[in-house]
């Protein structure tokens, strides 16, 4: 009975895992084949069978076969296997044969090709040679026992192999040794051994990755079938999207994968080579996205297909589908199918049918939808408000900012609870998990701090309210208090006032008695009037008011202005009298001109103030924080004094002196020098000299140092620059003087401009004839809309120009009476469209200010009327050599008179032209001064401006949204196309699981894939069914990125 031997080493689960031969079936050669292997005789008797069994279980497992072809090898009859095992023994006991049957051989030579190909250049013949060692190897190790891979693995034949790799010149890169070399490498993966140890080194799968720059087809098929391998070996596939990483580097390519995307697109003509190789790269990555992380994480298999998607692989898929082949096409349904379970899933996630993930509007919309009335709402908008802030540039030298936020968001979809990332990651140290446990702490933190501050408020609240309950009791007692006091004065004023009246009643009834009696006893029988009653008030005299006179109104002539049909809304605007348009440019101004041409229709529509209004969208306000930059003068260098200085200077005062002078770089008698001589030789600048009149001596500082003259040696720095400056003959005034010089041109450069553009701006104004016309229209249309006071006006006040945008439309409340003119200029007033080339100067007009500008004139006329008196006062004293004052300053007085007496003149003209233009637009001249008045044309130029901005943004808009909608039915009408004709072409795919000996040919053919296929099919029969009884529509099956 035969028995099976013992396995001496663990496999794989994963049988195709421990394989990765060709698609033939294991050969064994154990004898030449000249020599059939049945007329071997057997040299030695057939040993015991337990011997037997014991012996070729030793060579069974030398080869490594696989547990389909150990059961045969030991399902063998006795004979034969004593038969291989003789034979094997003859071959390794072969003399002739041990030269190349051992790897250094192989070694030793590969090593010696790698150096000579960088010297010489072979012939035909030399690299047939070359090819037949390369190709020897490979058969070697596939063929020799295991103790030969193990040889070849000791004595690092890997490293010799991807040094030959890394050293080929071109032609040798192009040959056949290349695509040899490759065999050699994917032999060595078919041994378990040899196949970890390809995966432990550390740069092997790299610079594999390095032959896919060849132009050999068959190079780049082994390639792909090794990577797409490894990709489904446990720990390969993270190895080979790293590789992937280097060779973006060493290709040069943009994007990852990009050269695989060129190569799938481009056609060679050669159509057996060409589909072999498009099945090879479709095979790769179909292993890429679906092994691996991508076996049960939806996220990792949407992340790499996006990768896809963007290097356009749909529409190369589109046309790979015209060749045709069973195989190619195996792998595209596959592709297809898994991402249309993806994007199911992932819809079904979101509680939706289907996601478009090509329109960012239907995705920034359902991201809205589902986070609106939740606390990450507002940091999606401070996401977007920041993105708005991002750099960016049409030439793209702003991507990386960009490609940045891209790899932060993949990795925090992407990286696991363990922090590691299932693709290369793209950041390094970046741990999402630790980010968001420190982020959840602060928002503790700030939750706490948020409830403190909370209670803090109250608490501040309840005492302000205490404070303010008691401020209310003080009051009212307060009230209280006074009332009393007022009601006890009234009181004694009525007991008071109580008291006399009664008293003087009772000497009004006496004296009445009294003169009845005189009477009686004088008259004897005249009556008089009895006197008042007590307390009755005297007579009055009661004037008759002046009748009330109504004030005469001037009579106004009536303008025949159309009347609307109903009632419109009102232009605010100030209206001018009659009797102040003579003399102005309003009389010249006719508006009843501009009614020929005006639709008055349509105005009656636009601004009618019956027509229903439309909600106004609000504008969110940015808040800006100002900023203050805070300077300090504080840690200044402290001089430090020696003890014998002496100092009678403020220390301060001192102190700020002695950095100056350290500033300023010259010595006491250098700058002496400088002022007497005027400063000729330019040492001191302007600032400099701004700072030394702050340092002037002043009279006590004087008498101090005088005191001390006779000690000048021993004064400390500043004290002696004040010494020796006081000496200087009207000191403070030469400083004065010289800087006055220094900045005269400098101030009249300042202000000449201001009173050019002053009366520039005055003079476009009155001339153009376009701001004319555009007044005489505004006329028109104020009339037309204003009734009774309002209306039947002959002009305006400018500042209504402004007033222009704030009368809305009632169709559009985006639409103002300012957007309605624009509309009306460009209709029938082309010209005007152009007023800003009119008033080029009245923006820069807008922003003089004529007091200050009259006060600095009047500084500089001081200054000069100072330097004169100055000038003056040195002429009449004694003077040395080295003080040139006088000269100096006559020259520049002489010059300078005359520049400001020019400048004075300029500044009369432009106030008169100014007054002239006011009285021109019927303006209060006392009123309205020049910032004011070119600032209301200046605002409203910038509003003309806007608003017409505004009209040509909504024409635009208009314009992209019928664009997009005749797009949109297009690209709806080519989908049911394509919906159609897919259904129509629509059939069962073949669904045979054939044999396969390993994992290569299992991911050429696409068998590999035919569990999740099935699988797939069933979903996708299922989803349809469930969405044809719900009468949705069917998912697609194939989207066109």
């Amino acid at each position: 009975m035969l028995t099976m031997a013992p396995r001496k080493r663990n496999r794989h689960v994963l049988g195709f895992l421990c394989c990765f031969q060709s698609t033939d079936h294991p050969e064994i050669t154990f004898k030449d084949s000249s020599v059939p292997l049945q007329l071997l005789e057997f040299s030695l008797p057939i040993p015991p069978t337990d011997e037997l069994n014991a012996r070729f279980a030793e060579l069974v497992d030398e080869l490594d076969l696989t547990d389909k072809n150990r059961d045969a090898m030991f399902a063998l009859p006795m004979e034969k296997k004593w038969q291989i095992y003789c034979s094997k023994k003859k071959e390794q006991d072969d003399p002739n044969k041990q030269a190349t049957s051992w790897p250094d051989y192989y070694i030793d030579r590969i090593n010696s090709m790698a150096a000579m190909q960088t010297v010489f250049a072979f012939d035909e013949e030399e690299m047939e040679m070359r090819n037949t060692v390369v190709e020897g190897l490979k058969t070697a190790l596939r063929t020799q026992p295991m103790r030969f891979v193990m040889r070849f693995i000791e004595l690092d034949g890997l490293t010799c192999l991807l040094n030959f790799l890394r050293s080929m010149d071109y032609d040798t890169s192009e040959s056949r040794i290349h695509t040899s070399v490759i065999g050699c490498i994917k032999a060595l993966m078919n041994n378990s051994q040899g196949r970890a140890h390809v995966l432990a080194h550390p740069e092997s799968i790299n610079i594999i990755s390095h032959s896919l720059r060849t132009e050999n087809i068959k190079t780049k098929i082994a390639v792909l079938e090794i990577l797409g391998a490894v990709c489904l070996v446990p720990g390969g596939h993270k190895k080979v999207l790293q590789a992937m990483l280097h060779y973006q580097v060493y290709a040069a390519e943009r994007t990852r994968f990009q050269t695989l995307l060129n190569e799938l697109d481009r056609s060679t003509g050669k159509y057996r080579d060409e589909v072999h190789l498009k099945t090879a790269i479709m095979s790769f990555i179909n292993a890429v996205l679906n092994a691996g992380a991508g076996e049960d994480n939806l996220e990792f298999r949407l992340h790499l297909r996006y990768e896809f998607l963007m290097l356009g692989i749909q529409p190369v898929i589109d046309k790979l589908r015209n060749h045709e082949n069973a195989t190619l096409d195996r792998h595209l349904d596959f592709f297809e199918m898994v991402r249309n379970e993806d994007e199911n899933e992932l819809a079904k996630r979101l509680d939706l049918v289907h996601i478009d993930t090509r329109s960012t509007s239907q995705m920034f919309e359902l991201i809205r939808k589902k986070l609106s009335h939740t606390e990450a709402y507002p940091h999606l908008v401070s996401i977007l408000q920041h993105c708005l802030q991002m750099p960016w540039k049409r030439n793209g030298t702003n991507n990386q900012h960009w490609q940045l936020l891209d790899r932060i968001l993949q990795q925090i979809v992407l990286q696991d609870e363990k922090g590691e990332d299932p693709d290369v990651a793209p950041l390094e140290n970046f741990n999402v998990k630790n980010i968001i446990r420190m982020l959840v702490n602060e928002n503790e933190v700030k939750q706490w701090k948020d409830q403190a501050e909370k209670f803090r408020k109250e608490h501040v609240e309840l005492l302000a309210r205490l404070e303010k309950k008691e401020r209310e009791c003080e009051t009212k007692t307060q009230e209280k208090d006074d009332m009393m006091k007022t009601l006890n004065k009234m009181k004694d004023k009525l007991q008071k006032e109580s008291a006399e009246l009664r008293q003087a009643r009772e000497q009004v009834v006496e004296f009445s008695i009294h003169l009845n009696e005189l009477t009686n006893s004088n008259t004897g029988g005249l009556s008089f009037p009895h006197p008042p009653p007590p307390g009755a008030p005297p007579f009055f005299s009661c004037a008759v008011p002046p009748p009330f006179c109504l004030p005469t109104m001037g009579s106004s002539k009536k303008k025949a202005i159309p009347q609307p049909s109903h009632p419109l809304k009102s232009f605010n605007w100030h209206k001018l009298a009659e009797d102040r348009i003579q003399g102005t440019v309003w009389n010249d101004i006719d508006d009843l001109r501009a009614f020929n041409t005006l639709d008055l229709e349509d105005f009656e529509k636009m601004f009618s103030a019956y027509q229903r209004q439309q909600d106004l969208f609000p504008h969110p306000q940015t808040n800006l924080s100002e900023q203050k930059e805070l300077g300090s003068t504080e840690d200044l260098y402290l001089t430090m004094r020696k003890v014998k200085e002496l100092s009678v200077i403020d220390g301060r005062r001192a102190q700020n002196c002695v950095i100056l002078l350290s500033k300023l770089k010259l010595s006491n008698e250098e700058i002496k020098r400088a002022i007497l001589q005027m400063d000729e030789q330019e040492d001191l600048a302007k600032d400099m000299l701004e700072q030394l009149l702050k340092f002037v001596p002043e009279k006590s500082d004087i008498d101090l140092l005088e005191e001390h003259k006779h000690e000048t040696d021993r004064m400390a720095r500043a004290d002696r620059f004040l010494y020796e400056m006081s000496r200087i003959d009207h000191y403070q005034q030469r400083l004065q003087a010289l800087f006055f010089k220094k900045k005269f041109a400098e101030r009249l450069a300042e202000a000449k401009p201001k009173i050019e553009v002053i009366l520039l701006a005055s003079k476009e104004l009155c001339r153009s004839k376009r701001l004319k016309q555009l007044l005489e229209v505004v006329l028109a249309f104020g009339n037309y809309m204003n009734k009774g006071q309002r209306g039947n006006a002959f002009g305006f006040r400018i500042s209504s120009l402004n007033k222009i945008g704030d009368t809305k439309s009632s169709i559009d409340r985006n639409i103002t009476l300012l957007h309605y003119l624009i509309m009306i200029f460009e209709k029938s007033y082309p010209e005007i469209l152009t007023i800003q080339l009119d008033l080029l100067h009245v923006p820069d007009a807008a922003k003089v200010n004529l007091a200050e500008l009259e006060k600095e004139i009047n500084n500089i006329k001081n200054g000069l009327k100072a330097l004169e008196a100055e000038l003056e006062y040195q002429k009449r004293r004694t003077r040395d050599g080295e003080d040139k004052f006088v000269p100096v300053m006559s020259d520049f007085i002489t010059v300078a008179s005359f520049s400001f007496s020019e400048m004075e003149d300029m500044l009369v003209e432009a106030k008169d032209k100014y007054s002239k233009m006011l009285k021109h637009f019927s303006e209060d001249e006392t009123k309205m001064q020049p910032d004011e008045f070119f600032g209301i044309f200046d605002t409203f130029l910038q509003s003309f401006a806007e608003a017409k901005q505004d009209l040509e943004n909504m024409r635009r808009k208009k314009e992209e949204e019928e664009r997009r909608a005749r797009m949109e039915a297009m690209l709806k009408e080519q989908r049911e196309k394509e919906r159609r004709l897919k259904k129509a072409r629509a059939g069962s795919v073949s669904e045979e699981v054939g044999e396969f000996d390993d994992l290569v040919s299992a991911l050429r053919s696409g068998e590999v894939f035919d569990k999740d296929l099935s699988k797939l099919k069933r979903n996708r029969k299922r989803v349809v069914n469930q969405l044809a009884d719900s009468s949705r529509e069917r998912a697609v099956t194939k989207l066109n990125y």
